[in-house]
């Protein structure tokens, strides 16, 4: 069966080439972690050893306030609130956890992908504490962050069948090992956390939109709707949602009851969790094909919907995968996730170089994205090229 999942294209090394250490965990490794990329100032500590991984602290302070006016995320609002708060945040993760700066191992913030003033932020102020205290830096990825992000609620062993799903990234991963996974499929426009907050801005739900939209559904009919179903020739594991956006928000333009909307919303709830299903589904067969363990495991924003969830459980049991999603609280960005990457990089003896640069696109399985790129060049200039 072609299901469109290759199982031997290139692997990614997710982190700027750096100096590889000898490292030794004995009392295990403690990982100071940042998290910067958009609208959350995160800061956490975490554990990592033979006895498994604890967080010792996790901070994460919101600009849910500062956007909600615009109905969306303000690239420069952001960075100057991460500017404001980065530095309370991280000594208030020291404090709860009881630390201080000379017990960490080690320093790890996300470097990209990102709102790039944001990830500045927090990468620089990682640099700073790294060299003032003589620690190894690790800029992580943050995709990897989400990656490893279940090993924070769960005992979960490589490698796993990865469904990222958030408000900016919709991607299908063999996971390996950290700094090791082969992407299955990606999406070729829209994410669904950002289909979920655009149709909720539409119907005029606020923000964030997602967790309003999963409200309103409950007490809706979806079956009064008929929406779009994307890439139904296509038999690969890619995702579209910019087509059920679009009906959707015209649709939202009709609605005259508040029953109207609730309908509208369990419709589009549904219709993006039968599409990730759909696609799933079929990276779970070429899995299944290669590997005898068969565990999956649902990670980012979108995971916390519950009738996403609900469906993901449902598919893993029928085709006897073991399901895994990370708790509620490590579902949206944090920096526990930044801090346990870090953790496993520098065990691996994966160090950043201290002048690694912050990035606004970093592609987990860089190798795939360069030989079989989402958006093709088309020889034109400008933004949209």
């Amino acid at each position: 069966m072609n299901t469109g999942a290759d199982y031997s294209r290139g692997t990614t090394q997710a982190t700027e080439p750096g100096e590889v250490r000898n490292v030794t965990p004995g009392h295990g490794l403690t990982v100071l972690g940042l998290e910067t990329s958009c609208d959350e100032t995160a800061a956490a500590v975490v554990r990592l050893s033979d006895d498994g991984v604890e967080v010792l602290s996790s901070v994460i302070h919101s600009q849910i306030d500062a956007h909600a006016a615009y109905g969306g995320v303000v690239p420069e609002i952001a960075a100057r609130s991460h500017v404001e708060m980065i530095d309370a945040v991280t000594r208030q993760a020291m404090k709860a956890a009881g630390l201080g700066f000379e017990a960490l191992d080690g320093v790890a913030a996300t470097a990209g992908p990102g709102l790039v003033g944001g990830v500045m932020v927090g990468l620089s102020y990682g640099k700073a504490v790294a060299l003032a205290r003589d620690l190894p830096l690790m800029a992580v990825n943050h995709l990897e962050g989400h990656a490893v992000s279940a090993r924070l609620g769960a005992e979960t062993r490589y490698p796993f069948l990865l469904l990222l799903v958030s408000g900016g990234h919709c991607q299908l991963l063999e996971v390996r090992g950290i700094g090791d996974m082969s992407r299955l499929g990606t999406t070729i426009d829209d994410a669904a956390g950002e289909a979920f907050d655009k149709i909720a801005k539409a119907m005029g739900l606020g923000y964030p939109g997602g967790p309003a939209l999963e409200k309103l559904a409950a007490s809706g009919d979806g079956s009064r709707f008929d929406l779009p179903r994307a890439l139904l020739g296509r038999k690969d594991c890619d995702f579209s949602f910019s087509g059920l956006k679009t009906a959707a928000s015209r649709l939202a333009q009709t609605c005259e009851t508040e029953q109207d909307r609730a309908d509208l919303a369990d419709a589009v709830q549904k219709a993006i969790a039968r599409q990730l299903a759909e696609r799933t589904e079929r990276a779970m067969l070429a899995y299944a094909e290669v590997h005898t363990e068969r565990l999956f495991v649902v990670a980012g924003g979108v995971a916390a919907n519950q009738t996403v969830r609900r469906t993901l459980e449902d598919l893993a049991a029928r085709h006897g995968f073991r399901f895994l999603a990370p708790p509620m609280v490590y579902c949206t960005d944090n920096a526990a996730m930044i801090a346990l990457a870090g953790a496993e990089r520098l065990e691996k003896g994966l160090v950043s170089n201290i002048d690694v640069i912050a990035r606004p696109r970093w592609p987990l399985d860089e190798a795939r994205a360069s030989a079989d790129p989402v958006h093709k060049k088309s020889g034109r200039k400008g933004a949209k090229a």
